[in-house]
């Protein structure tokens, strides 16, 4: 069964805005690009430290 409400809401809350869902998609968006640069750079590491031995 599927659903096109977030978690957490329920049937009789109202529809998020447009202001909202620009803002979670913006966090959403944030995340996602600090956790690659965060894999990146850990694979550079990684890489550098393994030429080194």
């Amino acid at each position: 069964m599927s659903t096109t409400q977030p978690l957490g809401r329920t049937a009789a809350a109202p529809p998020l805005r447009v202001r909202d869902q620009a803002r979670e998609a913006a966090t959403l968006i944030a995340f996602s690009a600090a956790m690659a640069s965060c894999l990146a750079l850990t694979l550079l590491l990684l890489a550098h430290l393994g030429s080194q031995g």
